[in-house]
């Protein structure tokens, strides 16, 4: 009788173990996070802070004079209805006021505005986790409007209905309105970028790029450079956007330029389809300058001012 119960006693505590086991692996439930005035959290950082993978942080409008680092995958992070959600103040461990370090991460609805310190790279956002959608959201007066990590090759970025509005900086190295590494693909959809300081409003090292609907507007008394970048070539669709180069410049030569850093990746497409090109300078410039090979398809683009649409030169 006593090895039976022993027996029984030593099942029981092995299926109890297991259980809970399984509890243990098992997801948590996700949760919702509010942020604001009498909320559970004053600052978007606090929310960072406890943050659990799949929760869906709420901030509350207002101005947030605060930096987050959010290490948690699947994360939703969105303005709450009725007003401006600003973020501004200074950056967290020398790159940004948004950290995003998770992987698979949304942002939706918010402002970010005066990301700056004397290194001359802060940014809005810095992307460094994996898969990153940026939606409705905002980039004003900022060092960088988003900078990403160099190596982000098995990952995407989307960024749609947004705008970059007056950054970009020259202090220690070149800053941009989007700086983008090394990634799978970047899509930029319905966004406007417009009075970039100086360097690109776009820059992106992706394997892919994609920009449709979308606006690129130099302003007088900037001086910013290429509108498009694609420095290190790979597969690019511009389609049905709106670009104005000048009168002041920082580099009047040409406006989108592939490959001009050596062609790293595998080219398949290139296409510039539907797009509207304004030159505002006194003197030509060129719409569209390929380095290298390649057979561009190039129709129904409109163009104002003294354009040369396509020109190409040596691979680098």
């Amino acid at each position: 009788m006593v090895t039976l119960l022993s027996w029984a006693e030593g099942q029981m505590r092995s299926l109890v173990a297991y259980l809970g086991t399984l509890v243990a692996a098992a997801p948590a439930l996700a949760a919702t996070l509010e942020v604001g005035p009498g909320k559970r959290f004053s600052r978007p950082s606090e929310a960072a802070a406890v943050a659990r993978p799949g929760d869906r942080v709420v901030i509350a409008p207002g101005r947030y004079i605060d930096c987050a680092i959010w290490r948690a995958p699947g994360l939703t992070i969105a303005a709450a209805p009725g007003g401006e959600v600003l973020i501004t103040g200074p950056i967290c461990a020398n790159k940004a006021l948004f950290v995003i370090a998770g992987q698979d991460v949304t942002v939706e609805g918010i402002t970010f505005q005066s990301a700056a310190f004397a290194g001359g790279n802060a940014a809005g956002i810095r992307a460094e986790g994996g898969d990153l959608t940026i939606r409705r959201s905002a980039f004003l007066d900022n060092q960088n409007g988003i900078l990403t990590k160099a190596d982000m090759r098995n990952y995407r970025l989307v960024i749609e209905d947004s705008r970059f509005i007056g950054n970009g900086a020259l202090i220690h190295e070149c800053a941009h309105g989007l700086y983008a590494g090394h990634w799978r693909e970047v899509v930029v959809r319905r966004t406007r970028f417009e009075a970039t300081r100086i360097c690109h409003h776009l820059k992106s090292r992706a394997e892919r790029t994609v920009i449709e609907d979308s606006a690129f507007l130099d302003t007088p008394g900037n001086r910013a450079s290429y509108l498009i970048d694609i420095p290190n070539g790979g597969d690019f669709v511009l389609r049905n956007a709106t670009l104005r180069k000048g009168p002041d410049h920082g580099n009047p030569e040409a406006a989108v330029v592939h490959g001009a850093e050596g062609r790293r990746h595998t080219t398949r497409e290139i296409a510039l389809i539907g797009n509207r090109f304004e030159n505002l300078q006194p003197r030509s410039t060129v719409f569209f300058r390929l380095y290298g090979e390649g057979e561009p398809v190039m129709k129904d683009n409109r163009f104002s001012g003294p354009v040369t649409p396509f020109q190409r030169l040596p691979g680098r």
